[in-house]
């Protein structure tokens, strides 16, 4: 089960009623951050959620609506008695980034460990998670994620029984370990089946419609969008801005054919994104305009 909560959905400045877009989930007692503009610890807090569980945050790219909050946040896991080394993914130039916001949080119980990302996609392991970042088209460079998480095939009594794999084994087999013993070497895959339908979450924001979400974004459970504009007459402003409309978001969700869109960073002029829904549902019928704290549990496909 991954549990997922989209803890703002306001694009360029925090308002009253909306904090900025960022990201939260958590799986297997381990938290997973995308993104961190000014406000995020509040909105966590909102959520009732904790910071110390958080192990990596990714960032898209380097504006400040997506990563000015990372100082405070970092001090209030300091805080919490964290010591355990914090990953941060994001594009080129992360380190020198984060370390010049550092001059406001110099001191940490807790050691930093970079991931740069220079290709147009790449894939890290971390905590359970498959991360998938991959190329958009913004004004700066900007990656969106893709997190999956794998299920493996059910165990096969038949197969163990046939193969003579002592008992004592299958259950660190069922959970992934290759065992050897007396001159023998038993894998996980000799009592398992076929993988099983695992969980993926896209999400991706400030960026034009690209064919890399399309693919990344292919099936997905749940797909986060940037949605910056509602009004039609926007479009070009869209476009000269490199951001998204609820409608294009929309389109991306038909073709990646992914179960549920929800949209995301809004212009600050946006009020009241469900007043644009009918046309976007007329589109994709699965879509829904996201709102600060709206939170899913996506769990494995029951057999």
């Amino acid at each position: 089960m991954l549990d997922v909560c989209l803890l703002g959905s306001g694009g360029m400045m925090p308002l009253p009623y909306r904090w900025l877009t960022a990201l939260m989930t958590r799986f297997n007692g381990s938290s997973l951050l995308i993104d961190c503009g000014e406000g995020t610890q509040i909105a966590i807090k909102e959520k009732g959620w904790s910071f110390k569980p958080i192990d990596v945050i990714c960032f898209t790219h380097f504006h400040g609506d997506h990563i000015s909050g990372l100082p405070g946040l970092l001090l209030t896991m300091g805080n919490a008695e964290r010591t355990e080394p914090l990953t941060l993914i994001g594009p080129k130039g992360l380190e020198r980034v984060v370390n010049s916001l550092r001059v406001i949080a110099p001191e940490l119980p807790f050691p930093l460990v970079f991931r740069e990302l220079t290709g147009p996609e790449e894939t890290i392991w971390q905590n359970g998670y498959r991360i998938r970042a991959f190329r958009v088209n913004h004004n700066v460079v900007c990656y969106g994620y893709t997190l999956e998480i794998d299920r493996a095939g059910k165990f096969q009594l038949e197969k163990a029984l046939e193969q003579q794999i002592p008992k004592p084994y299958w259950s660190r087999l069922q959970k992934g370990e290759v065992i050897e013993a007396e001159g023998k070497t038993y894998t996980p895959e000799m009592v398992l089946g076929a993988p099983r339908k695992g969980i993926k979450l896209t999400y991706c924001t400030d960026t034009r419609p690209t064919g890399s979400i399309v693919e990344h974004a292919k099936d997905s459970d749940l797909f986060i969008c940037e949605g910056m504009y509602g009004e039609k007459e926007k479009e070009a402003k869209a476009r000269e801005n490199k951001h998204m409309t609820f409608y294009e978001a929309a389109r991306l969700a038909r073709e990646a054919q992914v179960k549920e869109l929800w949209l995301t960073h809004y212009s600050p002029s946006l009020n009241h994104p469900e007043e644009f829904m009918e046309e976007v549902r007329s589109i994709f019928p699965r879509a829904v305009a996201g709102k600060d704290r709206k939170s899913v549990e996506l769990i494995f496909e029951e057999e």
